[in-house]
Order: structure tokens, then sequence, then C-alpha cells
């Protein structure tokens, strides 16, 4: 089956973290949100996104094509729903629509299609993406459901004695992990370490947490479940309740809650981030295509940042601040909670953080984990680039 994941205008509503990429690589639990689709639901996989990232993530359709929603994290009973569909026919839950089944020109068109669809109905609770900290919401339950899909029928390599742990059956190691000399408490949620991850000597885990591979955990760190990290990520300090999509770093002392991060970001030593407002009053993030702050209904959220984003030792964030791609971030006390993308500087002033000098910083820290900044990659940024200089305003 030809399975192309569409979004919706919601889309804008996740900014930063996809300005550089389709909603569907948006990572919550042990995966992204195409990895839960494609690990239940086998078939070749595109994206319907912005046009400026056609080159990077390019739609195919096909005669006949399964459109399924990006922003829904799905469950087995809806997969069985969605593989019995046939042309114009859909399924939506609580109003939503959640996959449609469409000849090509239709599917193009989608959700301009002129043909009547027909609709079943989903009565199950699913996990939908509508802003950031909705990855933080729903990051529990989906490390769960990501650990017993991946998990199944599956022995774990075997955890060194030198561990203490509490509930081992909830605790799962791939080929090539390290641990040594750790606490891991798995009795609130799984913990799952992937391949070749490591997590050094004194280190307090509680889960749930996940870790892709060659993630990194230093010494005497301290996790409070849930937590994701993606592949390539490093961590130390205090962590809780936050995710890094992947080849991100946090690695020194500080505290991290209630946060989202995008890859190839960095946070310098000493780096802490508010999660909880001294009113204990409930936070207000800023909100892209409202162009103004809106409130989360949430009492605790802390740092949104987008790709590329760097901020040097010491820094300080406020409860619910949002910083964009391609960030430089430094200077003593709190930067403004909303940061446009590609902004240099901090508490003192702002100035363009110039795309040269970007690309000459991003190609050096991919070449440490392997990767390339390409020329496709630059396009995407410097698209990036133009689209946010209206909200750089200093």
């Amino acid at each position: 089956m030809n399975i192309v994941l569409f979004e919706t205008d919601q889309r804008n509503c996740l900014l930063p973290l996809c300005y550089t990429r389709p909603v569907a690589l948006l990572r919550t639990g042990m995966l992204t949100i195409m990895e839960k689709w494609a690990f239940r639901l086998k078939g070749n996989y595109s994206y319907k996104t912005e046009l400026y990232m056609k080159d990077k993530f390019p739609v195919k359709f096909e005669e006949d094509n399964l459109l399924v929603s990006s922003h829904i994290c799905p469950d087995d009973e809806l997969v069985k729903l969605v593989e019995s569909l046939q042309s114009f026919q859909g399924v939506k839950c609580h109003g939503i629509p959640v996959a449609l089944r469409l000849p090509k020109s239709e599917a193009k068109a989608y959700p301009e299609i002129k043909q009547n669809i027909t609709w079943l109905v989903y009565n199950g609770d699913l996990d939908y993406v509508r802003y950031p900290w909705d990855l933080n919401e729903v990051n529990a339950r989906q490390i769960k459901s990501d650990f017993d899909l991946l998990t199944k029928g599956r022995k774990s390599v075997p955890l060194s004695e030198t561990n203490q742990v509490v509930a081992p059956e909830n605790i799962f190691l791939e080929e090539g992990t390290k641990v040594e000399f750790s606490m891991i408490n798995a009795s609130a949620g799984p913990v799952y370490i992937g391949k070749d991850a490591e997590i050094m000597e004194g280190s307090l885990i509680r889960g749930p947490l996940a870790m892709g591979e060659h993630s990194v955990v230093n010494m005497g760190t301290k996790i409070y479940g849930p937590v994701t990290l993606g592949p390539y990520c490093k961590i130390g300090g205090e962590i809780s309740h936050s995710i890094l999509l992947g080849y991100s770093n946090k690695g020194h002392d500080g505290f991290l809650g209630h946060s989202v991060l995008g890859e190839w970001c960095n946070l310098g030593a000493g780096c802490n981030v508010s999660n909880l407002k001294n009113t204990y009053d409930k936070v207000k993030v800023w909100n892209y295509p409202d162009n103004k702050f809106i409130r989360t209904g949430l009492q605790f959220c802390g740092l949104i940042m987008g790709d590329h984003s760097k901020a040097g030792i010491s820094t300080m964030f406020n409860t619910g601040t949002v910083v964009g791609v391609g960030c430089n971030i430094h200077g003593a006390g709190f930067p403004r909670q909303f940061v446009p993308s590609f902004s240099d500087g901090g508490v003192s002033g702002y100035k363009v953080h110039q795309l040269k000098t970007v690309f000459g910083t991003a190609a050096q820290v991919m070449a440490r984990r392997s990767s390339e900044l390409t020329d496709v990659d630059q396009r995407i940024l410097t698209t990036v680039f133009d689209k946010s200089a209206i909200y750089r305003k200093y």
C-alpha cells in the first residue's frame, strides 16, 4: 500500500519544531509518529508537507493511496479499522479525520476533494499532537505503548549485576548497551535502552525512560521520567518530563524540565530551565499562527527549542520559553520568552545570526556525529530564515 502522511493547518502551531521536518517525524514515546504507523501498517511511506521541504521529504502518489494523519499516534485497534478501508472511505475519531483511502487525483487534492467520503467512526481514545507541549503530555503513555510494541516476543540483553534495579521486568536493553553502577527504578514506567547506548556510573533513573541508539547519560545524572532521548543525544545533570528529538546535548549540570528540544541543539554547562512559575499560574507560550502568547492550560511547561539552536554556559530560561531555529543564546539573565529564529544574543540585545555562521557551526557539529549538512538542508534553513524574518524585530 502507498501510504501518505498528511498534515493539517495545525502544523503551524508546532513551529519551530516543524520548520525543518514534517509533523510525522516528531518524536514522543520511543518512536516518531511515522514509525508508530510503520511498525503497525506496512507500506511505502511519504509526506504531504510544506513545499519547501519536498527535496528532502518528497511525497509520492500511486493509483491507490492511503492517507493517514501525521498528528495521530495510532494504536492496534485503529490500524485494523484503517486497513479495512475501501476507496472513498475514511475514519474519524471525535470528528477528526484520521485516515482515508483515495485514488491519485483526489489524494493529491485532499482536503479539497469533490467526491463524498463515507466516514467510519473510531470511538477509542487517541493521542493527538496539536502543540509542542502535547508531545510531553502524552509521552508516558507513548513510552509504554512503544515499549510493548518493540519488545513483544523479544529478550533483553542481561543487565550488569553492578546496577541496583526495581521492576527489572520493565527494563529492556538492546545489543551493545553499557550500564554500570547505576540505580534504575522501572516500577512507575518502562526503561528502554537502545542499541549502543550508555548509562554511566552513579546515575539515578526513574522510568518511564526511552533512550535512542548511541545516546549517553553522563555520570551522576538524575532522570525523573517520562523522558525521551532520540538517537545520539547526551544528557547530564537533572532532567524531568522532557524530550530531545535527536542529536542534541544537555551534557552538564543544570535542570531541564517539561521541555522539547529539536535536533542539533546544545545547552551549555549550568544551563537551567524553569518549568513552574513562582505564582503557580498556568503558563502562556508563544504561538506562531496567533502571533502572540496563548494559554496552554498547563502549570508545568519549560523550553521549546528549534533545530540547530545553542545556549551558552549558565543560561537561564524562563517558564514557557520558545526559541526558534538556528539561534545562539548567551549572556547573563533571562532571555525573552520568545526568541525568533536566527537570533544571536541575550538580555543585552539581539542581532541576526547570519546563515553563513549557522551553516559553518552546523557543518562542524554534524560532522562529529558522522553526518553532513547537505545542500538540501541549507536550502531548507534558508527558506526558514526568510519565513521567520517577520519575527526578528529587535
